[in-house]
């Protein structure tokens, strides 16, 4: 062994001599380890994955060994998808079933890789058709598809030994409505209708709550019944039953089913139907009375059914009716039996609901039409015919020789209804030269409420509360139900309620199972009557509905702007005539009353025009505007009256009637007629004040003629006299040259006066052809017209009588400068308030009423004026 000192002292060939190399002895350290040599000498080290039995890293004790290391116990060695193997002297990982290596080797080692999840799913066969599969983190499971469940019951399985059985929906009797039945499938379930029944798109079958079985109206199908039988739609079925006059085989009420039917009923076994001066003659499904020979009917016709008619002897004093009849027992019966099939509609025998009755008496309708014109066809020659009874009245006429004209024009009228065809249209339109036509007593009631929607119409305007309001017609030429035509035929209704304000007629026709105004317009309507042309002949009524009106911005605003402008123009020209001295006279006093009740109309107009919530308020203002705007005209009379009486009292010298006039005319006539109208108006239609839209007179049952009556009563006799003056004054301004000035001043007040029945009369004139005759697009000219002039009356008073009036712009003159002098007086007694002597008695200052007199012309000096203290 060599020290260190001495070591280095060595030369380097004396230290390769000297020094010993300890590891060339591979005995010296034991197996799985290194042996490292030292200078001095050496030291075993345990290989990479090994560890000493003594614990120390490097050692050179005899005996110690090297001992594997499980590198596993390291749990972080691996990720958690995969496994850790130990190895002599190491370690590697291998993925966890379900997982597989990035790079597809079978193990690794190292914190670089790691083990994906393996998608089982792919593999189709691992779950069964019935079920689908669900991949996991290195595994998968299987569920059942929608309408299967697993054998045992749980949501999930795995492995080829369990599978997914189906459920029976079915079960659930819930799922389908009760007018359907389920079906079952593999996986889930559909339902079918039941017979009679259809789903609503049309469709064999439906899942789901949202589709439902309708009704089959089997009924449409018109074999399934005999011609003898009435179809009778029920819920998922029909029944059969026997017409009147008929019975079933075997005695049952109804029956389905084409082996039963119906047969005839002798009605004449029943000896007390015909009286015992007529033999009984059974027809199929009724039965007629002829009177046996020497008698007759006793309104002439062949035959009668019920016991309401009888038959009286020929030498009789009865007279034999005129009328014209249908030719031939067999067909007149028809009629009549048809007669009574109507009879038992209308009074409601045997009918499930309204809609049903509606159907039935439409058909038995058409069919009368068909029967009366295949009646008609039999006539000899040509000429009108008519036969009536409780429930129709039916005009017929037949052509033989063709027409006479090119525009030949027939009338055919029963009662008030009429209907104008062209004889062309007549002899072009069937299978013969004829027509028919049919007004029907007491059907529109079965006809109206549900059948009437604006659904089927077409409107160009907002209409509302839809009613039939009119007779029902019909009229044919032989064709079936809906007949076009080459020309149109024009029907004249008069409508059972006379149409208000906001009313509108509108001409329909039945189409099959509501009304239509398809091929129908009215081309006259009035308040009792409409005109309608129509291009094809059906059944026709007349609508009345309320026109949702629309009210006009500009027209709004012209009345608001007018009437307030008109109020002030009112207010300043009442204070003028009830102020101004110099100007005050019977005809000022006139004036006065008149821009007071005008005043208080139009204020109360433009306040309580919409006041329509409360409806004793709307009738109270309504009653308040008809009497202001009556009192108006009234004072109106009064001015034409007493100007009448000035300019005559020039003609006959005679100047104390003028003088006498007020204290006998003024204030009764002006105040107490108005008053009169208006409470016999409230008396005989209390109802007749307020309207749903506004606060004034009712235009039904020609209400409104209490007011338009009175007016133009007036109207009338203010002509009478201004016609009166103006002739007056023609002969008095050529005789008396000496009076010029003053005729020339009556003249003009006279022309002043008739624009002002211009203004005011002609204006409601206006408004009343508005209401009656005027359509589109006049009548919104009209309008206009109506509503400037009539909110302008005030500013027209205004300007006539104190602006253009040349003593009333003197005075406004003198105002003006006095309430100039007040301003400098004012600041003067400021200045100078020793020189004026204040009187002071309980509080209050009394006021130089002489000062006062001179800065007032207009007689304000008469009102005492306090300030308070």
């Amino acid at each position: 062994m060599v020290t260190w000192i001495e070591f280095t002292n060595l030369t380097f060939d004396e230290f390769l001599v000297t020094r010993v190399n300890e590891c060339l002895n591979t005995q010296i350290c034991p197996s799985k380890s290194t042996c490292t040599d030292t200078i001095e000498s050496y030291f075993c080290t345990c290989k990479y994955g090994y560890e000493s039995s003594s614990g120390k890293r490097h050692f050179t004790d005899p005996g110690v060994t090297c001992t594997d290391i499980d590198e596993c116990q390291n749990t972080t060695r691996c990720p958690p998808t995969a496994t850790c193997k130990n190895t002599q002297g190491g370690y590697f990982c291998v993925c966890k079933a379900g997982f597989v290596t990035m790079d597809g080797k079978p193990q690794f080692t190292g914190s670089g890789a790691t083990c994906i999840d393996i998608d089982e799913c792919q593999n189709t066969t691992l779950c069964p058709p019935t079920a689908t599969c669900k991949n996991t983190q290195g595994s998968y499971f299987c569920v059942c598809k929608a309408g299967f469940v697993t054998a045992d019951g749980k949501p999930q399985f795995t492995g080829s030994g369990v599978t997914c059985i189906d459920i029976d929906e079915c079960q659930n009797t819930t799922l389908c409505p009760s007018t359907a039945t389920c079906k079952n499938t593999q996986g889930g379930y559909f339902c079918v209708c039941k017979a009679g029944f259809v789903t609503t798109d049309g469709k064999p079958e439906f899942t789901g709550s949202g589709a439902t079985c309708i009704d089959i109206d089997e009924c449409q199908n018109t074999t399934l019944c005999p011609s003898t039988a009435t179809c009778k739609n029920t819920q998922g079925g029909y029944f059969c039953v026997c017409k009147a006059g008929f019975v079933t085989t075997d005695g049952k009420p109804e029956f389905t089913g084409s082996g039963a039917t119906c047969i005839d009923i002798d009605e004449c076994q029943n000896t007390t139907l015909c009286p015992p001066t007529a033999t009984c003659k059974n027809t199929q499904g009724g039965y007629f009375c002829v009177c046996k020979a020497g008698f007759v009917t006793t309104d002439g016709k062949p035959e009668f059914t019920g016991s309401g008619e009888t038959c009286i002897g020929i030498n009789s004093n009865s007279s034999t009716p005129t009328q014209g009849t249908f030719p031939g027992h067999c067909k007149q019966q028809e009629i009549a039996n048809s007669f009574g099939n109507i009879s038992n509609i209308l009074t409601g025998s045997s009918m499930d609901s309204k809609e049903e009755s509606a159907l039935f008496l439409m058909e038995h309708l058409h069919g009368m039409q068909l029967k009366a014109y295949k009646a008609v066809l039999n006539q000899p020659t040509e000429g009108t015919l008519w036969v009536e009874s409780q429930y129709m009245v039916i005009k017929a006429l037949t052509i033989k020789t063709g027409c006479k004209t090119k525009k030949q024009i027939f009338k055919l009228q029963a009662e008030k209804e009429a209907m104008d065809i062209d004889c062309t249209v007549i002899t072009g339109g069937g299978t013969g030269s004829a027509v028919i036509f049919i007004s029907y007593n007491n059907v529109e009631s079965i006809l109206n409420g549900l059948f009437v929607s604006k659904e089927n119409l077409t409107l160009d305007e907002k209409l509302d509360d839809l009613q039939l309001n009119s007779k029902v017609i019909s009229g044919t030429t032989g064709c079936m139900k809906y007949c076009s035509l080459a020309k149109p035929v024009n029907f004249t209704f008069h409508h059972i309620q006379m149409i208000g304000e906001g009313k509108k007629s509108l001409c329909v026709y039945w189409n099959e199972r509501f009304w239509s105004n398809e091929g129908c317009h009215a081309i006259f309507y009035d308040r009792t009557r409409t005109v309608c042309s129509c291009t094809h002949l059906s059944t026709f009524a007349i609508l009345i509905a309320s026109v949702v009106l629309t009210e006009d911005p500009v027209l709004t605003m012209i009345t608001y702007v007018g009437l307030s402008l008109s109020l002030l123009c009112l207010l300043l020209a009442s204070l003028t005539f009830l102020l101004c001295r110099p100007i005050k006279n019977t005809s000022t006093s006139l004036h006065l009353h008149l821009s007071i009740c005008l005043f208080l109309a139009h204020f109360l107009f433009l306040t309580g025009i919409n006041q329509t919530e409360i409806k004793v308020l709307c009738s109270v203002v309504a009653g308040a505007l008809h009497y202001l705007y009556l009192a108006s005209f009234s004072w109106m009379l009064l001015e034409g009256l007493h100007l009448f009486l000035t300019v005559r009292n020039l003609k006959v010298a005679n100047y104390t009637s003028a003088g006498r006039f007020k204290k006998r005319f003024m204030y009764p006539s002006g105040y107490g007629l108005p008053a009169v109208i208006v409470a016999i108006s409230a008396g005989l239609n209390p109802h007749g004040y307020g309207t749903p839209r506004h606060c004034w007179i009712n235009l039904q049952k020609g209400f409104i003629l209490s007011f338009l009556g009175p007016i133009a009563a007036i109207i009338l006799i203010n002509l009478t006299f201004y016609l009166i003056t103006l002739w007056i004054l023609r002969d008095r301004l050529s005789s008396l040259n000496k009076e010029v000035s003053k005729i020339q001043s009556t003249r003009m007040l006279t022309f002043k006066a008739i624009a002002q029945l211009f203004l005011l009369g002609c204006s409601w004139c206006l408004g009343f052809f508005l209401i009656e005759f005027i359509k589109e697009p006049f009548r919104s000219v009209i309008a206009y017209a109506f509503t400037i002039t009539n909110v302008l009356q005030g500013f027209y008073i205004f300007l006539v009588h104190c602006l253009l009036n040349q003593q009333v712009r003197e005075e406004y003159v003198k105002w003006f400068k006095t309430m100039s002098k007040r301003t400098e007086s004012d600041s003067f007694t400021l200045s100078n308030s020793t020189t004026h002597t204040h009187v002071k008695q309980f509080g209050l200052h009394v006021i130089d009423l002489t000062l006062i007199s001179r800065q007032y012309p207009f007689g304000l000096n008469l009102i005492p004026f306090y300030l308070v203290q």
